[in-house]
């Protein structure tokens, strides 16, 4: 992340994404596929590093997008590239990604649970759940708050502006966090 100073001298924080170029692989139409797609390549491989069939340049990481019907994919043919330029600035666009890992946690940190009191004879239990199960069912219920593994799942932030563009290195500075670590792979989505 970074800052970026408006007209007003306002300070805006903002996360750098390099977005692309990406190449049209592949259009999939509903006649010959049974549904419309967009298949898209991002981030170029050197030809040595492929083992498989080399029919296609390689790529990196290669995606398809849906799309409801022949409308939505007529702007793109294949060996298309698109970049940053379909981007505007001021836009509100929406960022998928995988968000940081963080293994196995306790349910304080997981869950935000404030533990117990700290006084009272609690000897090492402060940072403890307490009292899980009930006596009717006499079985932890399912979805129950608890200890487990934390982060490293998909989540999606919407409504984020795109505040500033570089169309020379491809590079997005949209407002606010994005999930994540450095390196992330994101999908950046038109509202």
């Amino acid at each position: 992340m970074a800052q970026i100073f408006d007209e007003e001298g306002n300070v805006i924080p903002v996360t750098f994404v390099v977005a692309g170029p990406c190449k049209v692989l592949q259009i999939k139409r509903k006649e010959k596929d049974g549904y419309f797609a967009v298949r898209v390549g991002f981030e170029k491989l050197k030809p040595e590093k492929v083992k498989k069939s080399k029919k296609h340049e390689p790529f990196r990481v290669i995606k398809e997008f849906r799309a409801k019907n022949e409308e939505d994919i007529k702007d793109f043919e294949v060996g298309q590239e698109i970049n940053v330029s379909i981007f505007q600035e001021k836009e509100k666009v929406s960022v998928s990604g995988t968000t940081k890992g963080k293994g196995f946690q306790g349910a304080v940190k997981r869950w935000g649970f404030s533990g117990r009191n700290a006084t009272h004879g609690t000897k090492h239990e402060e940072r403890t759940l307490g009292s899980v199960g009930a006596t009717r069912p006499a079985r932890v219920i399912k979805g129950k708050k608890m200890p487990g593994r934390t982060g490293g799942e998909r989540v999606t932030i919407k409504n984020l502006e795109i505040v500033k563009i570089f169309p020379k290195e491809n590079i997005l500075a949209i407002k606010g966090a994005l999930p994540g670590r450095k390196g992330t792979l994101l999908e950046i989505v038109k509202k």
